[in-house]
């Protein structure tokens, strides 16, 4: 059975093909730049190849994955009616979408209700859906949503401390994102430990250029560090993270903008990148080794920052099983993970330098076998999950 994994954005579309069988990536790739001058599509099926064209919209794109998918030669498809389902990534489902959803009209209105909250993803997402529904009729569609894994929250951890009206009004709370890949990697853990995931009390960590942190308990998301929106949270690449929200009025004043250029430099130039001018981690490294008290100033925060809310994440679950790193930077920076966890022995959590830095990139536990609380490194794997999500809602 062949599941199509397709993740719409505002000028791209990313797309997977995976054997629900043996869970094999058969084809894979990246279409930028949509709707510009020209085009770029990277993709790989018996290897990496890349080529350039114009892609006006989605469709055009949509049709070059088909024909890449089925192509005599290099295809892994003879028909796309080889294609059981469509699983799309949507990254805001509101309040309205707990789980993932089945396709059909009162699916879509939902996610276009929800444009207000994501903006700039939702329709691209949207999109996407819409493209492949026109070019696979009859092909079931489902939309597994980024937000829906942090829906088990309480009240008390998702709402704002302002008036209430606000979350009333304008469903301003706590949303949280990255859910497909902290559900994913929370259910790799509990069988990383030999446990049923619903007796299991995790930390995720997933670090990237855009990170965030949750709370797992029993199983579900008591907490997670993203907010309203992606903004909220860690220090990553570009974004700033937790702020004094009183800063935002203060820059407006001086640098002579609006909310809406202030919200731009929050998200595009903070971060790492406003602190040492790279959110590059392999470039803040290399200035590491050279000195540059900058770059070592920014790795310090953004560690500092993380180390803060697995703190606060073990104080709320009281007993933990397990913290464990995911996503780009979770899984390829031992340096990082090093700095965060160093120093908590006496609260039950001891890093093994050797595992650390020497992960062979299997599900594994880089603490030391006398840890009370596990550390372990898991690769995070979206497309696999959204993929068997759409087998689950679909029953097949």
């Amino acid at each position: 059975m062949k599941i199509l994994v397709i993740n719409a954005g505002s000028s791209s579309l990313k797309y997977q093909l995976l054997d629900m069988t043996s869970k094999d990536d058969l084809a894979s790739g990246i279409v930028e730049r949509i709707g510009e001058d020209m085009g770029t599509m990277t993709y790989k099926t018996d290897g990496k190849e890349v080529f350039e064209k114009p892609f006006p919209t989605h469709k055009e794109a949509m049709v070059e994955v088909i024909n890449i998918l089925t192509d005599a030669d290099k295809g892994v498809v003879k028909d796309k009616a080889e294609i059981a389902a469509i699983g799309h990534r949507v990254v805001h489902g509101g309040e309205t979408f707990t789980e993932p959803a089945e396709v059909d009209a009162k699916v879509i209105e939902g996610i276009k209700a929800n444009i207000p909250l994501a903006p700039l993803h939702n329709p691209g997402n949207l999109t996407g859906i819409e493209t492949a529904m026109e070019l696979f009729p009859g092909v079931r569609q489902v939309a597994v949503f980024d937000t829906a894994f942090h829906q088990t929250m309480e009240p008390k951890v998702f709402t704002y401390g302002i008036p209430y009206e606000m979350y009333e009004k304008f469903g301003i709370r706590r949303y949280g994102f990255h859910g497909t890949s902290h559900k994913f990697v929370a259910r790799e853990t509990a069988k990383l430990l030999g446990k049923p995931l619903e007796e299991c009390n995790i930390v995720t960590v997933h670090l990237g250029n855009g990170g965030s942190l949750a709370a797992v308990k029993n199983g579900k998301c008591y907490d997670t560090s993203m907010g309203m929106t992606p903004l909220a949270g860690i220090i990553m690449g570009t974004r700033c993270g937790d702020i004094d929200p009183a800063i935002v009025g203060v820059l407006a004043e001086k640098l002579g903008t609006d909310v809406a250029g202030v919200e731009k430099v929050l998200t595009n130039d903070s971060g790492l990148k406003g602190i040492c001018g790279s959110n590059d981690l392999r470039d803040i490294h290399a200035r590491i080794e050279e000195g540059d008290k900058q770059a070592e100033l920014a790795l310090d925060m953004a560690c500092h920052k993380v180390r803060q809310f697995i703190g606060s994440y073990c104080f709320e679950l009281g007993k933990v099983d397990c913290i464990v790193f995911t996503a780009g930077i979770g899984e390829n920076d031992p340096e990082y993970r090093a700095r965060t966890l160093s120093g908590l022995e006496s609260f039950g959590i001891s890093v093994n330098n050797d595992k650390n830095w020497n992960w062979d990139r299997t599900p594994s536990f880089i603490s030391d076998d006398d840890s009370a609380v596990k550390v372990a490194i898991i690769a995070t794997n979206e497309e696999l999950e959204i993929a068997n999500d759409t087998v689950a809602v679909l029953g097949l």
